[in-house]
C-alpha cells in the first residue's frame, strides 16, 4: 500500500473515532481533571491550594471508612460467588440438555429488564410484607426486616449475582466453546478422567476469559449503587452503606472537595486492581506461549 492510500485510511479512521473519543473527553476525561483539581483545593470558588489536606481530612472520617470497608468487602464476597457460579452454569448449559435454550434465556433476561422493575421485583422478595417474609412465618419462623439487617449485604449479593450471572455466562459459553475439541478427544484416549479434563485443559485454556469476566465483575461490583439506593434509600442500614452513597450525600451537602476525593480515591483503587490484573494476565499469557 502506497503513502497516499495508507493516509487515507488513517484519515477515515480518525474521523469514525473522533465523535467517540470527544464524547469520552468531555463527559469523562476533562471532568474527572477538574475534580482531581477541586480535591485538592478548599473551596470550588476562589479557592487556595491545600495539596492532599483533603485527602487526609477523607481518610479520617470514620462514614467513609465504614463505607470503604463495605464496597471492598462486598466486591471480595460477590465476585468470587459470581464467578463460581457463572462458570458451573456455563459448563451445564455447553452441554445437551432439554431446557438449554428456556435456560440461556432466563439467565439473560435480567440485562435486558430496567433497574426500577428489578428493585420492584426484590422489594416484593424481601420487604417486611414481601413473599419472604409470608414463607417464614408459615413455617414457624419470626419476619426479618431483610434491609435492617446484617442480611442486608446477603440480599445485595444475591442481587448483583442474579442481575448480572447472564452476561458472565455469555462470556464463559463463548471460551468454552473455543476450546478444540481434539484436545478432550486426546484426552479421553490416554485415559484422563473428567476433573484432569477440567483441570488441565478447559481451566488452562479458559483463563484469559477468565481474567475478562474477573474484571467486569469487579467493575460491576462497583456500580450496584442504583439497585441500593433504590432499595434502600440515601442512608441505608450500615452493613451496605457503599462508597457510592458517601459521595452523593456529599453532593447533596454541597461538599466537593470529600466528593472529588473520594471519587479520585475510589477510581485510583479499580486503576490499580485492574493494572495488577492486566500485568498478571499477561504474563501467564506469555508462559502459555
Amino acid at each position: 500500500m502506497n503513502g497516499k492510500g495508507l493516509r487515507t485510511e488513517w484519515t477515515i479512521a480518525i474521523l469514525f473515532l473522533a465523535p467517540s473519543v470527544i464524547g469520552f473527553a468531555l463527559f469523562y476525561v476533562i471532568p474527572f481533571t477538574v475534580g482531581i483539581f477541586y480535591s485538592m483545593m478548599d473551596s470550588t470558588v476562589n479557592g487556595s491550594f491545600v495539596g492532599f489536606e483533603n485527602y487526609r481530612e477523607l481518610l479520617d472520617s470514620g462514614s467513609f471508612r465504614k463505607a470503604a470497608m463495605n464496597t471492598f468487602v462486598f466486591t471480595g464476597v460477590s465476585v468470587p460467588f459470581l464467578i463460581i457460579l457463572s462458570l458451573l452454569f456455563a459448563l451445564l448449559l455447553n452441554q445437551q440438555l432439554f431446557l438449554r435454550n428456556w435456560l440461556k434465556t432466563s439467565f439473560v433476561l435480567p440485562l435486558v429488564v430496567p433497574v426500577a422493575s428489578i428493585v420492584l421485583f426484590w422489594q416484593i422478595l424481601f420487604d417486611w410484607n414481601g413473599t419472604v417474609n409470608m414463607w417464614l412465618q408459615g413455617i414457624g419462623i419470626d419476619r426479618i426486616d431483610w434491609m435492617k439487617s446484617e442480611w442486608s449485604m446477603g440480599v445485595l449479593t444475591l442481587l448483583y449475582i442474579w442481575k448480572n450471572i447472564g452476561f458472565n455466562i455469555i462470556l464463559f459459553l463463548a471460551g468454552l466453546q473455543n476450546i478444540p475439541q481434539s484436545y478432550y478427544e486426546t484426552a479421553d484416549i490416554e485415559g484422563a478422567g473428567q476433573w484432569h479434563k477440567f483441570t488441565h485443559i478447559t481451566l488452562v485454556y479458559l483463563t484469559p476469559t477468565m481474567f475478562l469476566v474477573l474484571l467486569m465483575s469487579i467493575i460491576n461490583s462497583f456500580r450496584v449503587f442504583r439497585e441500593t439506593y433504590l432499595l434502600a434509600g440515601d442512608y441505608p442500614y450500615d452493613r451496605i452503606y457503599m462508597l457510592q452513597h458517601y459521595m452523593n450525600n456529599m453532593f447533596y451537602s454541597l461538599d466537593m472537595q470529600k466528593l472529588t476525593s473520594a471519587a479520585v480515591l475510589m477510581v485510583g483503587g479499580i486503576l490499580i486492581i485492574v493494572t495488577i490484573m492486566l500485568l498478571v494476565e499477561r504474563r501467564f499469557r506469555n508462559f502459555m506461549e
